[in-house]
């Protein structure tokens, strides 16, 4: 519980910290005008401020919108919340509270939740005891859900939205950052790869003849019929061609590069072996070639691979292993081919040390072509390659799968990415346009008819005149706007108000009857005209 709690504190503060550092002049700027705006607009005088405030409640208002404004930052939902439960805050803060906690919440469900607790803190805080008794309740829940709905739920929804589409459009270019880096890659990779062919290739024909020459020139250096200047001629070129080879294993480096499409098949196939074997014992390497099983035709993948197998063996029979019986063995077997190169000790005592840049793209050509490369030392001291391949072609390794990154939100989530936000807006307002036109249609205007009107005499007992008259008052117009332009009221009478049932645009106000009751009886029954905005 402990480190839980001290993970969140380092988190939090290392998120306040990063804000501090991002912090630009055009942001502090930004943010002092919002501070400014919203005092000038919610403190007295300003047009929203509904109290009149002096001296130190005034103070102490400014004091809070100052302190409250650069809070939003860092605790986006709790100062949102907290600035619906302070009666003193007037709409323009809530406003700008409502747009951060909508910018700032990541968890949609930390919105959700945020959002929902405002809501039951404006409307615990909704003056309903001192509500006019004129307002029925529906309207007093829809003005309530209206001003939820324009100062807190729509910044929000909005603050939300902009939030959405920046961390889309953020995730977008990076995207593309990452399509250009890849796409860096891919190029090098392939670049490299056409370098490895080419090195490999190199290592394969190159280095096979440079071996030869070196082991034609030792056996032309031991022919007795030689002057003492051609045998240092031959010395000569046969160090030419071990340091060429040297060279060419330095340039080359280990190797584990795909082959493109098979090089060069039609020279360089099994069938070949026999005219590698051949330039071998030229060269004075003491080779036998052994074939055996029915000939089967071979992909040239194949075909390829197990004349390199030859090539290598050979290759390194002459450099490790020089004047030792090297065998060449070519056998189909019933489901696949074996070649195998395998040579006697050296003679002059020198082991074989360990396998070179050769072998290792050896062994990846032959994984390529499907088959299985063995290479180790004999019993005997030799050493022997040997390699299985199949006479069916098999595709080439798959490469690997990208996986996708688990920071990255799924694509089914980008693409409605501020849907949820446009829906909110989109049910909030039709909430509200929908519930004050379903209010608007309903008849709650109460009229005394022209025709009660014409019954209801002065003299009447006041229950046959009740009787006639609406059950209840008017509940769009307060007492005050019915008989506030009326003639003083008859001394001892109780009075009601009620709106006649016949108007006319040519009065230029609202036809009002008063009815005056004393003694149980009616008093007076008079009509006048309580015109707007007086």
């Amino acid at each position: 519980m402990i480190d839980a709690v001290r993970a969140r504190a380092e988190a939090f503060r290392a998120d306040a910290l990063a804000r501090l550092r991002g912090l630009t002049p055009v942001r502090l700027v930004g943010d002092l005008l919002v501070v400014v705006a919203a005092i000038l607009l919610d403190v007295w005088p300003g047009p929203w401020s509904e109290t009149k405030l002096s001296g130190w409640a005034l103070a102490g208002v400014f004091a809070i919108y100052v302190v409250l404004l650069p809070l939003r930052h860092l605790f986006p939902a709790t100062v949102m919340i907290g600035g619906a439960a302070i009666p003193v805050l007037g709409p323009a803060i809530m406003v700008v509270l409502s747009y951060t906690a909508g910018r700032r919440i990541e968890s949609w469900v930390k919105a959700v939740a945020s959002a929902v607790l405002t809501f039951v803190v404006v409307a615990v805080m909704w003056d309903w005891v001192d509500r006019p008794l004129d307002i029925e309740p529906a309207y007093g829940m829809l003005i309530l859900i209206t001003i939820f709905g324009v100062g807190v739920a729509l910044p929000f929804l909005v603050g939300r939205y902009l939030a959405q589409r920046d961390a889309l459009v953020q995730a977008m270019q990076d995207r593309e950052e990452r399509m250009r880096g890849e796409h860096k890659l891919l190029t090098r990779q392939v670049r490299l790869r056409e370098r490895s062919r080419i090195a490999q290739d190199m290592h394969d024909s190159l280095g096979h003849r440079l071996s030869l020459i070196s082991v034609h020139a030792g056996a032309l250096a031991l022919d007795p019929s030689l002057g003492e200047k051609q045998r240092e001629a031959i010395g000569v070129l046969r160090s030419a061609a071990l340091t060429g080879m040297g060279e060419l294993r330095s340039i080359i480096g280990v190797l584990r590069a795909e082959d493109g499409p098979d090089d060069d098949p039609a020279t360089r196939t099994a069938e070949s072996i026999d005219s590698l074997v051949s330039d071998a014992r030229k060269a004075g390497v003491l080779v036998s070639l052994v074939r055996g099983g029915q000939a089967h035709p071979l992909p040239s993948r194949v075909s390829h691979a197990a004349y390199r197998v030859a090539q290598e063996g050979l290759t390194n029979a002459a450099k490790h292993a020089p004047g030792a019986a090297v065998q060449v063995t070519v056998k189909y077997e019933p489901d696949a081919l074996v070649v195998e190169v395998r040579n006697n000790p050296s003679r002059n005592g020198s082991t074989a040390g360990t396998p070179g840049v050769g072998l290792i793209g050896l062994t990846e050509r032959v994984r390529v072509a499907g088959g299985i490369l063995h290479v180790g030392a004999l019993p005997s001291g030799g050493f022997r390659i040997a390699a299985v391949l199949p006479y069916e072609e098999t595709p080439l390794p798959d490469e690997p799968e990208d996986e996708q990154d688990e920071t990255e939100s799924p694509r089914g989530f980008r693409k409605w990415a501020g849907v949820g936000s446009i829906a909110g807006a989109a049910l909030v307002l039709a909430v509200i346009i929908g519930g004050f036109t379903y209010l608007g249609a309903q008849p709650v205007t109460q009229v005394v008819s022209q025709e009660n009107l014409d019954r209801i005499q002065v003299g009447q007992a006041e229950s046959d005149v009740l009787a006639l008259l609406p059950a209840g008052d008017e509940p769009l117009v307060a007492d005050g706007e019915r008989r506030s332009q009326a003639s003083p009221e008859p001394a001892g009478a109780r009075c009601v108000y009620h709106i006649t049932d016949e108007q006319s645009y040519l009065a230029k106000g609202t036809r009002v009857v008063r009815f005056c009751f004393r003694d149980g009886k009616l008093v007076e029954k008079k009509i006048h005209v309580q015109r707007t905005g007086q």
